[in-house]
């Protein structure tokens, strides 16, 4: 969670939300909580591969779980183009940002086929330089020269609402864990443990970091491609821009990182059912990773990233991802009291927050998401006609 996300968001989040950011964030922060707590209940109880997709299939059924799984895939691919280019925006000469995005998709699939244990170790990595850049950005909001913010528009409710909707591009890693439940010691426990306390800690950031932005740039943020090196140099760091711009690309290849792999381990659960083609579903012997899946999903985002822009991709990332989680609150709302960790309340709450959300995004997103959704419901009813006859 801490990646692209909080180097990028706050552009389109501030266009949409205005002087209301801030409630645009608890409201992202609110829903992300529900969706967290629901993805633990989920995890706690049914710890394979897949996330959601395999828990709305054993919790509601096979069709439910199919359009989880396509969403999430949808959802995270066009994350994944958004982080790339985030990384190619902060770390790439003027000119070059899309064949950089091109290189570091490629490079990291590479790393992922090479099994998670590499991943994770990676990840630490990127997460501590990404940190490190962020408070830097908070410091010199604090520390720096005063610097007079422009005037944001006034707040409306829909407004705060889409913002909210694009904010929630930034909380949206927790399901990445869950993901993971075959390849974790002692899932029961570590899973919701780990959803739980990473959510909390990305939301501690973000509300520092949004406060930063705010009080800082205000508008001005709107259209910046890089806010975040921007607060800096405002107040007169210029010397900490190069700081910022290297957290920025660690975060984003971070972040990168763990969407590829996330999606790959999706990938593979679909195809073991079918509802992807099933070369998909095989595993190197070796390393046990779906390497296809891998390469596969790698060669899409790069088509993405070709072809699409950055403010764009997370309209469309945020449509998938909250019909996703969505789909998982409503599962974990069918759980039986014997499995429960938390109240039905909250996953109603979840499900109606996710329902509001989506109500507000962007048009253009969320018809481009209908789309693509259904023409995905409309294979695997050609498919299961197919095995019918």
């Amino acid at each position: 969670m801490i990646g692209a996300g909080v180097f990028a968001v706050w552009a389109p989040a501030l266009g949409a939300a205005g002087s209301g950011i801030l409630i645009a964030l608890a409201v992202a922060a609110v829903v992300a909580y529900c969706n967290a707590t629901s993805s633990a209940q989920l995890a706690a109880v049914h710890p394979v591969a897949g996330g959601t997709y395999a828990y709305a299939r054993a919790e509601i059924g096979p069709w439910t779980g199919f359009i989880a799984g396509w969403c999430f895939v949808i959802g995270k691919i066009a994350s994944c183009a958004a982080m790339a280019l985030t990384f190619a925006s902060y770390a790439a000469p003027a000119g070059w940002e899309r064949p950089v995005a091109v290189a570091a998709v490629a490079a990291l699939a590479t790393v992922n086929c090479f099994g998670v244990t590499r991943t994770a170790l990676a990840t630490r990595a990127l997460v501590v330089l990404s940190l490190l850049g962020l408070a830097a950005v908070v410091a010199a909001g604090v520390g720096g020269a005063p610097h007079a913010p422009a005037p944001l528009a006034d707040a409306t409710a829909y407004g705060v609402l889409q913002g909210a909707g694009l904010l929630f591009f930034a909380f949206a890693g927790y399901a990445r864990i869950a993901t993971m439940g075959e390849e974790v010691i002692d899932p029961e426990r570590t899973i919701p443990r780990a959803i739980v306390l990473a959510l909390g800690g990305a939301v501690v950031v973000y509300v520092a970091v949004g406060l930063t932005v705010l009080f800082v740039l205000g508008a001005d943020a709107v259209a910046s491609a890089a806010p975040l090196a921007d607060v800096v140099r405002a107040v007169g760091w210029e010397w900490a821009e190069p700081v910022v711009r290297v957290a920025a690309s660690a975060a984003s290849l971070g972040a990168l990182l763990a969407l590829q792999t996330g999606i790959g381990r999706t990938t593979l659960a679909m195809a073991r059912e079918a509802d992807l083609p099933r070369g998909l579903a095989v595993v190197d012997e070796r390393r046990q990773v779906p390497q296809r899946a891998e390469i596969a999903v790698a060669a899409i985002v790069i088509a993405i990233v070709l072809i699409a822009d950055l403010r764009g991709s997370i309209g469309f990332s945020s449509f998938g991802v909250l019909l996703y989680y969505l789909i998982a609150n409503a599962a974990a709302f069918r759980q039986s009291a014997d499995v429960r960790r938390y109240p039905r309340w909250l996953q109603a709450l979840g499900v109606a927050g996710c329902l509001l959300l989506l109500s507000t995004l962007p048009v253009v997103a969320s018809l481009i998401g209908t789309i693509v959704v259904l023409a995905g419901i409309g294979y695997r009813m050609l498919r299961l006609r197919r095995l019918a006859h």
